[in-house]
């Protein structure tokens, strides 16, 4: 597929390129990213290089898996990616980024995009236990809590720690469900 560009109200979702490198690599020294993602730890600039040349072009031509950068007045923000093989979502913000709303926006407009272009009948989230801002952003777009069981999506070591999963259907709500394990 050729990459999509999605707009919100405060933000437009295009495709990460070599000009976000830097900013990606700084990012993604964040001690949350090497608690809750995947990502390589330490994260070195030829991984972001890796990322936005070579990985994120090649999900677009697959369909495989359709990453955006999420952009705020212009300025690289973060990442968000749907990936089409188990019909799931995985984000991240930079620090000074979250809190503000962004994510959210974010994943109703990808997931609008998985259900309205793509036809899916589910979307699949999933974060580690205890990453509570992860949840929060899922319950506010309304998935619905499913439990806690093994990560599908492997940790760097190839284990499956446990995680909290959730899903939202294109008839779901869009407003926060009950059943949530947050404070």
């Amino acid at each position: 597929m050729i990459p999509v560009v999605l707009r919100g109200a405060r933000l437009v979702l295009d495709q990460p390129g070599a000009a976000d490198v830097d900013v990606i690599t700084s990012y993604c020294q964040d001690p949350l990213f090497e608690r809750y993602l995947t990502t390589p730890w330490p994260y070195l600039r030829e991984h972001a290089e890796g990322f936005v040349l070579t990985h994120v072009p090649a999900g677009w031509e697959s369909d495989s898996e359709y990453t955006w950068a999420i952009r705020v007045d212009g300025e690289f923000a973060g990442v968000i990616a749907l990936r089409t093989e188990r019909a799931d979502v995985g984000f991240w913000l930079g620090t000074r980024h979250r809190g503000h709303g962004y994510m959210t926006e974010a994943l109703r407009a990808a997931c609008g995009f998985g259900f309205d272009e793509l036809g899916l009948d589910v979307i699949r989230w999933e974060c580690l236990v205890s990453n509570l801002a992860s949840a929060a952003t899922a319950r506010s777009v309304g998935f619905e809590y499913t439990g806690e069981a093994s990560a599908e999506v492997p940790a760097r070591d190839g284990s499956t720690p446990p995680a909290w999963h959730g899903i939202l259907h294109p008839s779901s709500s869009r407003t926060p469900q009950p059943g949530w394990p947050l404070p």
